[in-house]
């Protein structure tokens, strides 16, 4: 249970960085500046895809897990009823 909650307290430290490369900075600059949102619109997309697409990977594979444990321990359970 300990291990538990120190994983959901990791997970839920926000750590701040500026990790965007020099290149795509530059492109967003003068994009925005010209008036044009659609490429910085386009990145924070991928940034977003990014951010979610491993939560929702391990989301699925709890829940897969969860559910298998589940059947297993009913199947046990059973077993031990039935006899």
């Amino acid at each position: 249970m300990k291990s538990v909650i120190i994983l959901c307290v990791l997970l839920l430290l926000s750590v701040t960085g500026f990790a965007q490369c020099a290149m795509c900075k530059a492109t967003l600059e003068n994009n925005i500046s010209n008036g044009n949102i659609g490429i910085a619109a386009g990145i924070n997309f991928g940034i977003l895809y990014l951010f979610v697409a491993p939560y929702l990977f391990i989301a699925l594979l709890a829940y897969f897990w969860y559910r298998t444990s589940k059947r297993n321990a009913t199947k046990s359970l059973g077993k031990y009823h039935a006899g």
